[in-house]
Formats: structure tokens, C-alpha cells, sequence
């Protein structure tokens, strides 16, 4: 190249101008769209404010679409072509400019746009009269084209411009609008979710960080109870077969797409997540943060997650069938949920002592007469000798879970499961924590109580207080196994740092797409759900949650009647005459550091260091024990 030509060039790419931008002409096909209205008489339009208005030269015409949601505009381009920039111009009016913002364009192969992908979100405001432009970084051709328009908007666009060259092109490069990966749903006949019994044939597409799709039928429906009563609606998908989703151990049909109204930190579930893992519970839900497109339409950040059923990656127990209903398979397995909504189910039950509790697994629709009767009268029996039929591991994890992140939930919902010839009840996963880390007016400030959350004000279903109250409370031996369940935790590594780094690292992850998600849903100085106070920013609210962890942990340290000492800290023996207690819990070091756990009597021969609070002691343990 000469170098007049290269200077050409790096003038031209320095400005903006992009070669394939310039090869790639100006698209032209059939206009296609939803109905138009006259705003004069209120009726669907034939004449003033059609699709066709959207594509003709001119600033001073507008399309503008009868239905105020979920409407485009767009063009049938015939054949294939790869979109290599789009233009927008939008309507000569006051509020013309801010009516742009997330609009979404799309391409697709199916004249339904069922198969739609997306190529670009507008995320700024326009200018009446001139065109904004931006290039496409999608490489699937499409024969169809289209603008949404964001929600209640009726579209509203002056002018539209697809720019491209024929091709069907391949799938190398996807479009994203942030660093998530993004989750596309398209319904038959664009019918939009309205209940949780419904399921609207869809197809649903996962877009992920590393340009994978997954992109299946299923059917999508509303999930949640106090969640759904949000103008940002949570949703369960479920593809026609078991599908691995991004990274997610489970290959399943049903997952779900949580909402986090109300938590506008949008991290507080995957925190919580990760408290479940540092307390080792035994499954722990998996959770991605993405972002949301309904029919073409920006929904906001959500979080997609297991839906918590049976699943060899999710609730491991036996699944029944009708015909386990008598011996060793009416045992399990089973899996249900102390439910403050049990009532408005089918297959629930009250307890002896009081509590709602809805059967889960076998489903409704497959539970028999001999199954039902068969767990409620176990759960009866567990809950008069829970000392004997729950298993006091999970449900204090569970319950240490909950007090460390303030959950005011914690006791409104309690998921449990029985396995199969086994007569203990388990508890968990850990499940809903939108009003933990300080997010509840309730019980805010929860850091200033002298009592657990479930007792200062938390919310509980049934008699669940009384019923938790006779284990972490009253109980000696369950309050001893508690401090060692919390002192594993705090040696493993559950540290204030750890989790403020935590907390940080998702905070960080989440920038892009929370600054959509607020544009879409503007709650930020709004007091929404339980909300103590307007904190003003996303950051601010982030902060707030950093600020609880900082005070939490020692609350808990103190409520506990635990001394943390770093495991890094010196482990030298004390060499003041003083004994070790070994009914209070102690930790147990290897002579070189490496810790050990709690217990002396599982270790093999050797020397180790004992250590309790200040007191540090060597000792060793032989053939025949501890010398």
C-alpha cells in the first residue's frame, strides 16, 4: 500500500469510518410491521404514522404503532444478508430523543421472528433530525430485520437504516448487549406470560460470555409468589428436553429467571450462594447473572438459576413413581417445603405442630394416597423428636446461613428432602435472599439487635420459631455442634476480607448491566419492596452491603461466643501452665501449620497443636490416643 493510502486509511479508521461500513450498501425490502394508530381518533391507521414512514427520507414523519409495547418495526429483506450497521433517527417531539433508549434491533430467518437474534440495544438518547449509527458485531445472516421499540413507547421512530451484504453468514460472532451472557425468548404469536399455570410455547436462546448458543424449544410461564407482584416479573423456563445451560452442573428442562426487584444491589442471591458453599451445605443452587430479552423487548439484569427440584445435580434423592407405595420405596424419596403459600396450593398439608408444609416431590399430579400420608406423618414424627429424625448438620448450616446474611426470610420458606431407606430429614438448598445484607425496614438495622434475625423481627411461617428455637436456643449439644460447624467455616476461610473481596468481584461484573437494567426498571431513588432507605446509586448500595459484612461477622463472632484467630497466626505452644477444656470447641494443628479440624479423636499418630481461644497446647496422639 502506498502511503498516501495508508494514511488515507488511518485518518479514515481514526474518525470512525469502517471499511466494511462503506463496502456494505444501504438495505431495501418490504416493509413489514405491527398496526399503526391515529393519534387524532385513537384507531388503528392505514394512512398517517405507518411502517412505511419509518423508512421514507424524511425526519419530519414518524411511525408510531397502535399497541404501546412489544411492537416494531422492519424489513423483509428477501434473502439472507449479514447486518453490518443500523441507523435510528427518532420522533420530532419533546420526549422523541429519551424514546429510544433500549430500543432493540433484530434479525431473523423465520417470518414469526421466533428465531430472532439480537444486533444491537440503543442505550443513550437520540437527536431529532440527524441519524445515529452503529455498527453490528453479529455475523449470522438474516432475511428479516427489525426495530422494537422499548416498552409503552408505541415505537415511535422517525427513521430506520439497515446496512449490509448478502450471505447467510455463520455464527463466529453474537451480539451482546454487556459483558453477561444473555438470555432471548421469543413466544408463539409474541404472547406474553401472564400466570404461573401457562406455559406459551417459546423459543428459548443462551447466549454465552465465550460466544456459545444454545438456542432449543421450551415454554416460559411466571414463577414466584411475592415476587410476581413486580412490574418486573420473574420467570421459569423449561426447554422440551434436558438441556446443560452455560456452566451449570445440572442438565435439566426447568430453569428459572430471578428478578431481584427489590434487591437493587442485583448480587445479593449470588452472595448469599456463596456463604451456602463456604458452609459446606451439600448443594448449593446454581446462579449466572444475565441479561433479558422478551420478544425482542430489554427486560433487565436477572438471575438464571436452577429450578430447585430433583436432579442428580440438584436435590439428589430417589424420584418416585405411582407405583412406590408400599415397603422400602414408600420411604423416598421426597422432597418439600415448610411454605408460608402452602395454601394456596394443592398438595400441602398443616402440621401437628403447625407448619405448612407443600410436598414437592412427587409432584401434584403424581403424588398417591399412600405417598402423602406417608410424609406427613413422618414430618409429624420429626418435628415431636427432631432430635432424633432431623439431621442437625444441614439445618444448622442452613440456619448460619441465614443469620449471617440477615435473612428475614429464612423461616417463610425452608426447603427439605427424605431420601429413600433413610429416616432423616435434611434441609436445604439455601433459597430467596432479596431481603438479606440489610435490605429489610423491618428489621433495618439488623446489626443493632442483640438477638438472631428470626427472633428480632424476621419473618416465619407457621410456628417455625418456636420450632428453631428448640434447637439453636434450648439445646446444649446442638449449640456446641453449631459453634464447630461456624468455627470450620471461619478456619476455612469465611473472613471479612474474603467476603467484602467477594462482594466486590460481583459488583464489578455486574456495572454494565446494571446501568441497563436501571434505565429499563428506574427505581434507584424509589423505596421498592421492603427497602429501608434510599441510598441513591448503585454503588451506594453496594456499599451498604459491604458496611453489614464488616459489622456481621463479629456480631456473630460475639453471639456465637467465638474468638476468630487467623489460622496464619502464630500456633506455638503456650507456655503458660493452662489446660485445654476439650467439652468447649477447640482447633487441632498440625506441627507445621496445616489445620486439622475440630476433633483429636480422627486423627492418625503424631504431634499436633491444640488450640482454644489464647491457649495453645502440644499434644500427642499414639496407638492407643492422646498422651
Amino acid at each position: 500500500m502506498r502511503l498516501r493510502e495508508l494514511l488515507l486509511s488511518v485518518i479514515l479508521l481514526t474518525i470512525g469510518f469502517h471499511p466494511t461500513a462503506k463496502a456494505d450498501s444501504k438495505l431495501t425490502g418490504t416493509i413489514i410491521g405491527s398496526p399503526a394508530i391515529d393519534y387524532s381518533t385513537g384507531t388503528m391507521s392505514t394512512s398517517v404514522n405507518t411502517c412505511e414512514m419509518a423508512f421514507d427520507g424524511k425526519f419530519s414523519t414518524f411511525y408510531a404503532s397502535y399497541d404501546r409495547s412489544y411492537t416494531w418495526v422492519g424489513l423483509d429483506l428477501g434473502t439472507p444478508h449479514v447486518i453490518t450497521r443500523v441507523g435510528w433517527s427518532p420522533r420530532s417531539s419533546n420526549d422523541g430523543p429519551s424514546r429510544v433508549i433500549l430500543g432493540v434491533f433484530e434479525g431473523a430467518n423465520r417470518e414469526d421472528f421466533m428465531d430472532a437474534l439480537p444486533l444491537y440495544i440503543i442505550d443513550e438518547r437520540g437527536t431529532i433530525g440527524e441519524m445515529s449509527f452503529s455498527d453490528v458485531d453479529c455475523s449470522v445472516g438474516f432475511r428479516y430485520v427489525r426495530y422494537i421499540g422499548p416498552s409503552d413507547v408505541r415505537c415511535n421512530i422517525a427513521e430506520l437504516e439497515f446496512y449490509g451484504h448478502e450471505g447467510a453468514g455463520d455464527y463466529s460472532r453474537l451480539y451482546r448487549p454487556t459483558n453477561l451472557p444473555l438470555v432471548t425468548i421469543h413466544t408463539q404469536n409474541g404472547e406474553i406470560p401472564y400466570d404461573k399455570e401457562h406455559n406459551i410455547e417459546a423459543i428459548l436462546t443462551i447466549i454465552g460470555t465465550d460466544g456459545s448458543i444454545l438456542s432449543e424449544p421450551g415454554s416460559i410461564r411466571e414463577r414466584g409468589n411475592g415476587s410476581r407482584t413486580f412490574p418486573k416479573r420473574p420467570y421459569r423456563i423449561k426447554f422440551d428436553k434436558k438441556q446443560q445451560v452455560l456452566d451449570a452442573p445440572a442438565k435439566a428442562k426447568k430453569w428459572t429467571l430471578i428478578n431481584n426487584y427489590g434487591d437493587k444491589t442485583l448480587l445479593r442471591n449470588l452472595l448469599a450462594f456463596e456463604l451456602s458453599r463456604r458452609m459446606s451445605m451439600p448443594y448449593t443452587p446454581y446462579a449466572q447473572s444475565v441479561d433479558v430479552l422478551l420478544n425482542g423487548e430489554y427486560k433487565g439484569n436477572y438471575q438464571l438459576c436452577d429450578q430447585v427440584e430433583v436432579n442428580k445435580k440438584r436435590v439428589d434423592i430417589e424420584e418416585m413413581t405411582p407405583q412406590d407405595n408400599s415397603g422400602v420405596a414408600l420411604s423416598g424419596g421426597y422432597f418439600f417445603e415448610i411454605d408460608a403459600y402452602a395454601s394456596e396450593g394443592t398438595s400441602w398439608f398443616k402440621s401437628s405442630q403447625g407448619n405448612p408444609v407443600t410436598v414437592k416431590s412427587p409432584s401434584s399430579d403424581s403424588i398417591t394416597t399412600e405417598q402423602f400420608s406417608y410424609i406427613k406423618n413422618h414430618f409429624n414424627t420429626m418435628e415431636r423428636q427432631w432430635n432424633q429424625y432431623l439431621d442437625l448438620n444441614t439445618f444448622l448450616r442452613h440456619f448460619l446461613v441465614g443469620e449471617l446474611s440477615g435473612n428475614t426470610d429464612t423461616y417463610w420458606s425452608v426447603f427439605m428432602y427424605k431420601q429413600r431407606q433413610n429416616d432423616t430429614i435434611f434441609t436445604g438448598p439455601v433459597w430467596d435472599f432479596d431481603l438479606a445484607f440489610e435490605n429489610d425496614k423491618r428489621t433495618y438495622p439488623v446489626t443493632n439487635k442483640s438477638d438472631y434475625v428470626y427472633r428480632s423481627g424476621g419473618s416465619y411461617t407457621g410456628n417455625m420459631k418456636s420450632f428453631v428455637d428448640k434447637i439453636v436456643i434450648s439445646n446444649v449439644p446442638a449449640k456446641k455442634r453449631m459453634l464447630e460447624i461456624w468455627d470450620e467455616a471461619r478456619q476455612g476461610g469465611l473472613t471479612e476480607e474474603y467476603l467484602i473481596a467477594y462482594t466486590d468481584s460481583l459488583s464489578d461484573m455486574l456495572q454494565s448491566s446494571q446501568r441497563l437494567n436501571f434505565l429499563r426498571w428506574p427505581i434507584m431513588n424509589q423505596k421498592v419492596h421492603q427497602n429501608p432507605t434510599l441510598w441513591g446509586s448503585y454503588d451506594a448500595e453496594v456499599e451498604n452491603v459491604r458496611r453489614f459484612i464488616q459489622k456481621r461477622i463479629t456480631w456473630m463472632d460475639n453471639k456465637l461466643g467465638y474468638e476468630y484467630i487467623s489460622p496464619t497466626d502464630s500456633i506455638a505452644e503456650t507456655t503458660i501452665p493452662t489446660n485445654i477444656n476439650y467439652n468447649r470447641p477447640y482447633e487441632v494443628f498440625r506441627m507445621n501449620g496445616q489445620y486439622c479440624g475440630h476433633d483429636l479423636n480422627m486423627l492418625p499418630r503424631g504431634l499436633y497443636i491444640v488450640r482454644q481461644g489464647l491457649i495453645r497446647r502440644k499434644v500427642e496422639i499414639g496407638a492407643d490416643g492422646l498422651r
